[in-house]
């Protein structure tokens, strides 16, 4: 019974460890082609992701399910990662889940002039936004303060994926004309971070017999 219980929890761990995955390379790829389906004017150099899955727009639910990929990744990574992150990082990583949820679930007003949209939507877009910059910030701040010695690589990225989510928003409101190429490059990182974490997480998994 007991080996019986230790491949099929094993095998439910790998599974979602796959699912995850899986949903990041998911993610990624939608939010690569959404630009592709916007109307003339829409640049990837300066609008925004969020702007691809604005209101008002036919084809804006091509962004919004990879931003719902994206949050559901990762709150499943965060659920998953329990006993092998701390709390604190489990709690963050969940609410930069979350907050990628509604996101999506929540739509920027539209980048096309004299389209009417909600302005409380677009508020809460924003505020779901912002909360999901900080949460990624200080989780993987987190991450990195609880992470084994010896893991250089792993905590030299987390100082990279610091410094993005940091610096980047930043220069987004300096160098509007390449806000698009920036947030790009700052989710980008977010996606192999989370994907590194991911596959860490199927690597431990441990489908041996317990006998």
């Amino acid at each position: 019974m007991a080996a019986m219980l230790a491949r099929s929890n094993g095998g439910r761990s790998r599974g979602t460890a796959i699912v995850i995955l899986a949903l990041l390379l998911g993610s990624a790829f939608l939010v690569a082609i959404a630009p592709h389906y916007m109307k003339e004017g829409y640049s990837w150099r300066a609008n925004a992701i969020s702007e691809s899955a604005a209101q008002g727009l036919t084809h804006a639910w091509i962004a919004r399910a990879g931003l719902l990929s994206f949050g559901f990744a990762v709150v499943g990574l965060a659920s998953s990662s329990r006993g092998v992150w701390s709390r604190s990082a489990v709690f963050l990583h969940t609410v930069f889940g979350i907050c990628m949820t509604a996101a999506a679930a929540f739509s920027h007003r539209p980048w096309i002039s004299g389209v009417d949209y909600d302005a409380v939507e677009d508020l809460l877009h924003s505020i779901a936004a912002t909360g999901m910059g900080f949460a990624f910030a200080l989780g993987v701040l987190v991450r990195l303060a609880g992470r084994p010695p010896g893991s250089r690589a792993r905590k030299s990225f987390d100082v990279v994926a610091i410094a993005a989510a940091t610096l980047l928003p930043l220069a987004m409101v300096e160098q509007d004309v390449a806000a698009g190429i920036l947030q790009r490059f700052m989710f980008a990182i977010a996606y192999v971070w989370y994907a590194i974490e991911a596959a860490s997480l199927l690597s431990r998994l441990d489908t041996r017999v317990v006998v």
